[in-house]
């Protein structure tokens, strides 16, 4: 009897401590937040998604998902419906896309917005406004999917029919002539290893020294200009050759100012007189020669002139 009445508390027990925790995770799971429906209509598979699944909007847990069937408006496409928070901002603008939660395969649903049309969509309980679903990435690949395995295969028969038997031949020969060519390279190569020592090296030697020899003349130039610089320098000093020179030479050009302006007119004077002088004796000369009797006996009376009393023409008296 008392191990049937222990039986009945430790029941009783179990059973009050099973229905606290029950309204315990009821209390915890509970929605106190306001939220819209919407709807999501879609032809893609929709694999791993399920009630209660997250909504999220740009990342961040704005509803869950409350409804996943068949779309009774559009056959053949599946029906999701979330409730999201009133506070997010939904537009006509606003779409989703299945995300994938690593690799536990379960899914969510991820909204976001281009910010093409920002009008707030209309909420209606009785008729809730739908949203689109777009594919993601793995669904856009897993459509790609034939596609991609299509250009494999036409890349892979390429490289068959590139590594047939006659072309790994052809393949094989290519390889044999580039060894035989990089030999005979080798072989160009010390070749003219050794033309560069025998014959360069001379060469290049015989540079050198004239090189230097270009050094030496250079620096001999380098100091002649130097001497020349400091010879300039000497000559353009103040009171120097080249002012001594410019004060001579303006002497000279005041001196044949003077000669010009004051001795040569007298010269010419002189030479004019000089010239009368001699026209004068000339003519006493030849006075004398015609009439030298003249210098014992004078010149006399001149003969008359033209008009004259006496006057006899051709000289007749």
């Amino acid at each position: 009897m008392e191990n049937k009445a222990h039986a009945l508390a430790a029941g009783t027990f179990v059973l009050a401590v099973a229905s606290l925790l029950i309204a315990l995770a009821v209390w915890l799971t509970r929605d106190t937040g306001e939220r819209a429906l919407y709807e999501m209509s879609t032809r893609q598979a929709v694999s791993g998604l399920q009630s209660q699944a997250a909504v999220r909007f740009r990342g961040i847990d704005v509803g869950k998902v409350t409804f996943i069937g068949f779309d009774s408006k559009v056959p053949g496409n599946v029906l999701v419906r979330i409730a999201v928070d009133k506070a997010t901002p939904i537009t006509r603008s606003t779409f989703g896309t299945l995300g994938f939660q690593g690799v536990t395969g379960l899914s969510f649903i991820e909204l976001d917005d281009t910010g093409a049309d920002m009008v707030a969509l209309v909420q209606n309980e009785a008729n809730p406004p739908r949203i689109p679903l777009k594919p993601g990435l793995l669904a856009k690949l897993t459509a790609q999917g034939e596609k991609i395995m299509t250009q494999v295969e036409q890349v892979t028969a390429r490289v068959n029919t590139l590594l047939n038997d006659e072309n790994q031949k052809a393949l094989v020969g290519a390889v044999a002539r580039i060894g035989d060519a990089a030999g005979s390279v080798d072989k160009l190569a010390g070749r003219i290893d050794s033309t560069v020592a025998t014959r360069l090296d001379p060469m290049i030697t015989s540079a050198d020294k004239t090189m230097k020899s270009l050094q030496t003349a250079s620096d001999e130039i380098g100091k002649t200009a130097a001497d020349f610089g400091k010879t300039a320098t000497r000559l353009n000093a103040k009171d120097g050759p080249i002012d001594r020179m410019s004060e001579g030479a303006e002497t000279l050009s005041h001196a044949a100012e003077t000669f010009g302006e004051v001795t040569l007119p007298r010269i010419n004077r002189v030479s004019e007189d000089t010239a009368r002088a001699m026209r004068r004796l000339s003519r006493t000369v030849n006075g004398i020669n015609d009439n030298p009797q003249s210098l014992i006996f004078g010149n006399g009376q001149p003969q008359p002139g033209p008009g004259e009393q006496s006057f006899a023409p051709g000289g007749q008296k």
